[in-house]
């Protein structure tokens, strides 16, 4: 009929649409599988490229003899391709091989380590959403009036002050001088105590905390994990500040906010509903990379703050030139990095379908 509707025809675009978005979601996986191979490809080589990691690790504390004995052990005097295949082949039946400097398996390190790190960075993101989006939203509201200069000038400092810095800084003022915080370690002994002897545990105190229903211990987390995570939140939450508000300004103009305007809208209907939703695409996009920085960030954190997990040991594998180790830690931070990205790119395909066509 003329002007009628074929149903056949108006469910062709929802049908291509679900399609589209499947067909996104399978290639973003797949692309997980080259990215990490080549991860561990470049980290294995450049692991490499200073000898074996026997004579790295051991070398001036073993003699000639006893050297070479260990590296033939250890399979390091073959040719580099078949040390390579061996290594990819360990990967996929889950051997990372054995540490170096305190012989554990470095499947081991991971899971005890892991949880930590998993952690920090799980706070520190908290800390970055809650100060650059309510913030950046702020500065967009305001825009070149005082409170957006100051908002912008606090997000200079944000990402540019160092993070060891900045940890040092909080530890100085709000663990030294006011002893409101802890300034080392993730818990008293007490409660990592009481925590490590719960069944299965996590590694993450947090979570671990609110399975016993220790809220005492649980409080105690917060506490321990409050200077790190601010420290390497800030530096996250100063580029979430300037996207926020470059991108809020940008939809404020846009002809569907200048109509709710002109129809009585509050601008602070318009600020926090009409236009929040299309500024959050650009942070949920690149959030990918940043908990990535954060990832390296955590390296310099917990190093400051004696917080034990993979960046704390990734230093002290350095110290010890253990190639086996961080080899290992690297590949896992690749890992986690790329499943990140992957699942920061599904979520922008849902909130904005545009993300893939």
């Amino acid at each position: 009929m003329p002007g009628g509707s074929d149903p056949q025809q108006s469910a062709r675009p929802r049908t291509r649409g679900l399609g589209g978005l499947g067909g996104y979601i399978l290639i973003r996986f797949l692309l997980i599988i080259p990215t990490v191979f080549i991860l561990v490809t470049m980290v294995f080589f450049l692991m490499r490229v200073t000898g074996d990691p026997i004579t790295a690790a051991m070398g001036g504390r073993l003699t000639p003899s006893q050297l070479a004995e260990r590296i033939s052990a250890a399979g390091y005097d073959r040719p580099l391709p078949v040390q390579y295949a061996e290594y990819l082949g360990g990967l996929l039946t889950g051997d990372f091989g054995t540490t170096l400097s305190d012989n554990r398996p470095v499947t081991e390190v991971l899971a005890t380590y892991g949880a930590a790190t998993l952690e920090l960075v799980f706070f520190s993101v908290i800390v970055a959403l809650v100060v650059g989006v309510p913030l950046g939203m702020v500065a967009a509201r305001f825009r070149d009036r005082w409170p957006d200069a100051v908002l912008r000038i606090a997000a200079i400092l944000f990402y540019a002050t160092p993070v060891f810095f900045a940890g040092l800084l909080l530890k100085l003022v709000f663990g030294i001088w006011l002893g409101w915080f802890p300034t080392n370690g993730r818990v008293q002994i007490n409660h990592q105590l009481d925590l490590d002897r719960l069944q299965a545990p996590t590694g993450i105190y947090f979570l671990d905390a609110l399975r016993s229903g220790n809220l005492a211990a649980f409080g105690d987390v917060l506490q321990h994990a409050a200077l790190p995570a601010i420290a390497l939140g800030l530096l996250t939450g100063g580029v979430f500040l300037r996207l926020v508000r470059t991108n809020m300004i940008g939809t404020l103009g846009r002809e569907f906010v200048e109509a709710g305007r002109s129809r009585g809208v509050s601008e602070v209907r318009l600020t926090t509903r009409h236009a929040f939703r299309p500024a959050l695409i650009p942070i949920i996009t690149v959030m990918g990379l940043q908990i990535a920085m954060m990832m390296g960030g955590a390296v310099l954190t917990e190093t400051t703050f004696e917080w034990k997990g993979l960046g704390f040991q990734l230093a002290e594998y350095l110290t010890a030139r253990d190639f086996v180790a961080v080899q290992g830690i690297v590949v896992l931070l690749a890992v986690i990095v790329a499943v990140t990205n992957f699942l920061v790119d599904i979520v922008a395909a849902l909130i904005d379908p545009r993300v893939r066509y």
